[in-house]
């Protein structure tokens, strides 16, 4: 049986600020499995970015036990977590992020600019994951020149360009209309139906949720 490939363990968080704690999440255990797609939602400041950011390798809980594939990644150094994000793990946000000087297959390069991939190679791949999101018609176009919809696919093919195994999205569908949301959501189900990746999706709307394998509430720094 493949190991899961988010696991935590009596995760706490507390921000410290000089002599003020301020507890944020407290013992949460959760496990995702491979290729599962799943929402976490809960209202402001109850956690949910926080705990997203410590399952993304953005942030360090402050106790207990992460395993990422099986990796215990609370022992591994700050470079050996960056190397695994680099790897392993795609993000897509809810302002896209692209940069606007850039055509959309110049933006879902960007990542590869860490790899010791050919240029020609990135090129090809680029242009490879533009085509997955059914944008092959919008390589050269700058992002000024592209609609919500089609900025958060270009997002979702730079989040896609190193092959990730786990893919997180915080509000993607925040920015855009039904139209374009259900589009961004049926792209997001398929990478974990039909490629077998996990999907961790941010999101306040329960229609957005409803696209997922599984809804995951926190409440007050913790599970329900």
């Amino acid at each position: 049986m493949p190991l899961p490939k988010v696991e935590l363990r009596g995760i706490t968080k507390t921000y410290v600020n000089g002599d003020v704690e301020t507890p944020v999440l407290h013992g949460v255990d959760l496990v995702v499995n491979a290729g599962e797609f799943v929402s976490l939602m809960g209202p402001s400041g109850s956690g949910k970015s926080t705990l997203m950011h410590i399952v993304s390798l953005l942030d360090r809980p402050t106790s207990g036990t992460y395993l990422f594939d099986g990796i215990d990644v609370t022992k591994r150094t700050d470079v050996e977590c960056a190397k695994l994000r680099l790897e392993k793990i795609g993000f897509v946000f809810q302002a896209f992020h692209l940069l606007p000087r850039l055509t959309a297959v110049e933006n879902v390069m960007l990542p590869l600019l860490y790899t010791t991939d050919k240029p020609s190679s990135r090129l090809s791949r680029a242009k490879a994951v533009l085509a997955d999101v059914g944008l092959s018609d919008r390589e050269d176009f700058l992002p000024s020149q592209l609609s919500g919809g089609q900025k958060q696919r270009v997002a979702i093919a730079r989040a896609l360009v190193n092959n990730p195994t786990v893919l997180f999205a915080d509000e993607p569908t925040g920015n855009l209309d039904s139209k374009s949301s259900e589009q961004v959501l049926n792209i997001l189900r398929d990478l974990c139906k039909k490629d077998g990746r996990t999907v961790m999706m941010v999101t306040h709307e329960e229609e957005a949720a409803a696209f997922s394998d599984r809804v995951i509430r926190i409440r007050d720094g913790k599970i329900l």
